[in-house]
């Protein structure tokens, strides 16, 4: 896998969308951010702080405003494309290059700038603590191991095997899980480590 050092790089790394990228980074340099690489991706910030990124698509390119939920949007351009998973991200699709306006794009870019500059952001929101299931109370009663395997991975790795467990409505379903969750749990595997690599 190639390593992306600059926004350049990662352009000329596509086989589509490169004219449209170029645009689009023209626009967003112009207004005075300060062009960076994270997650692989040009990302642009103002004083430390992430602004906006763009990113190539199979069928678009798009602009990712970091805080677009606090953006007016009186043009109705921003989507939220993880419904459900993110609060303040917001992402702006264009699907050719003439849908790139120039003129409105930076006004988007100015407003998030001044509501960056006002201290206006949302957080993210801490999760509950959980409750671990009876079922796994009960294995934890009979077996140290157990315990001290489950308690060594991070809490996200804990709330994935206590949801797992839990989610299960009937009782011989969350038996089964539980049987499943076990040896994962002793080998220091996490129930979605293979979906992570």
């Amino acid at each position: 896998m190639t390593v992306i050092n600059t926004a350049e790089e990662y352009i000329l790394s596509l086989s589509q969308w490169q004219k449209e990228l170029i645009k689009l980074r023209e626009i967003v340099i112009s207004s005075g951010l300060e062009e960076n690489i994270k997650w692989g991706k040009p990302i642009y910030s103002h004083k430390g702080k992430n602004v906006l990124g763009i990113a190539a698509f199979k069928y678009y390119v798009a602009l990712w405003f970091h805080q677009g939920a606090l953006l007016e949007d009186k043009h109705k351009k921003l989507i939220n494309a993880q419904e459900g998973t993110t609060k303040a991200l917001r992402q702006w699709r264009f699907g050719t290059i003439e849908e790139i306006d120039a003129e409105l794009i930076h006004s988007y870019i100015l407003e998030s700038i001044k509501n960056q500059e006002q201290g206006k952001e949302i957080k993210p929101s801490k999760k509950e603590a959980f409750e671990i299931p009876e079922e796994l109370r009960n294995e934890f009663s009979q077996n140290q191991d157990l315990v001290k395997c489950f308690y060594s991975f991070t809490e996200s790795k804990q709330r994935d095997f206590v949801e797992y467990i839990s989610e299960a409505k009937r009782k011989e379903t969350r038996e089964q899980r539980l049987e499943k969750i076990i040896p994962l749990i002793l080998e220091g595997i996490g129930l979605n480590d293979k979906y992570k690599k």
